[in-house]
């Protein structure tokens, strides 16, 4: 028992982290793509 509980925290601390930064870097990634889609429209727009 107490070998299980050594491994899970050492390998459940940079699970968590890894984890927190993913979904960082997908809310990061998501705002960038709804900006290019903004500048895509507008320079439409302005082409017309």
């Amino acid at each position: 028992m107490e070998g299980l509980e050594q491994f899970i925290t050492s390998v459940g601390f940079p699970i968590a982290v890894t984890a927190f930064l993913l979904l960082r870097i997908e809310k990061k990634l998501e705002d960038l793509n709804n900006n290019l889609i903004n500048m895509t429209e507008a320079f439409i727009k302005n082409m017309k």
